[in-house]
């Protein structure tokens, strides 16, 4: 699961906390909402420890020094 999943599914848990008020027999959907939630942010938490070690730091590239070619005269010498 990426991270907009993740994003999606603390966003379900919100909507079902705070914004409904249905009551279905045998489900308490607060319950349920709070649930996605914390799903949610364990599965951005993990994410983002994992993006993070994949991070990849490119050491500096060492310098190309030109040499200059002096040339005598003119063309096809």
């Amino acid at each position: 699961m990426g991270l907009g999943g993740c994003i999606i599914l603390i966003g379900a848990g919100a909507i079902l906390t705070f914004a409904t008020d249905w009551h279905m027999k045998g489900v308490n959907l607060d319950l349920v909402g709070i649930i996605f939630m914390v799903v949610g942010l364990i599965g951005v938490v993990t994410f983002n420890s994992i993006a993070r070690r994949r991070r990849v730091v490119v050491p500096p590239s060492t310098p190309v020094i030109e040499e200059e070619r002096h040339h005598r005269g003119g063309y096809g010498v």
